[in-house]
């Protein structure tokens, strides 16, 4: 599937509002161990590793490339594990989008200083972008 660049931009600024609604507080990472399920909305059994915070605004987009603000780096990881997909909520801790994850320069929608993650130790994410289509 293709899209015009401009209906890029369109769903990819329709994801940064989305990430960004909400009032309650900031919109959140969680990182899961597992595989990503099959659709949205249901229980999620993987286990919790971390939740990194990010920006109110969440990210920009360009072009239909979305791109993460900073996000807090989570000091302590929830769980051990092996991180395999993440979701952001909203302000609101409503889900938005799940996305794959991978080490730095894996390619995965987030990078992470490592998808080996120790219970109690620093998880950070060195990269995150979203691209909507291709043109």
């Amino acid at each position: 599937m293709k899209f015009t660049t401009a209906l890029r931009s369109t769903i990819a600024q329709a994801i940064v509002d989305a990430m960004a609604n909400g009032t309650t507080s900031t919109p959140m990472i969680e990182i899961y161990d597992g595989t990503m399920p099959g659709s949205m909305g249901g229980s999620i059994t993987d286990n919790l590793l971390a939740e990194l915070a990010m920006t109110n605004a969440a990210a920009t987009q360009a072009g239909g490339v979305v791109t993460l603000d900073t996000i807090t780096n989570d000091s302590s990881a929830n769980a051990s594990g092996t991180a395999g997909w993440a979701r952001i909520l909203d302000r609101d801790g409503a889900e938005v989008i799940y996305l794959t994850v991978s080490g730095s320069g894996g390619g995965g929608d987030l990078e992470l200083n490592t998808v080996s993650i120790t219970s109690g130790s620093p998880v950070a994410i060195t990269s995150g972008t979203i691209t909507v289509g291709g043109s």
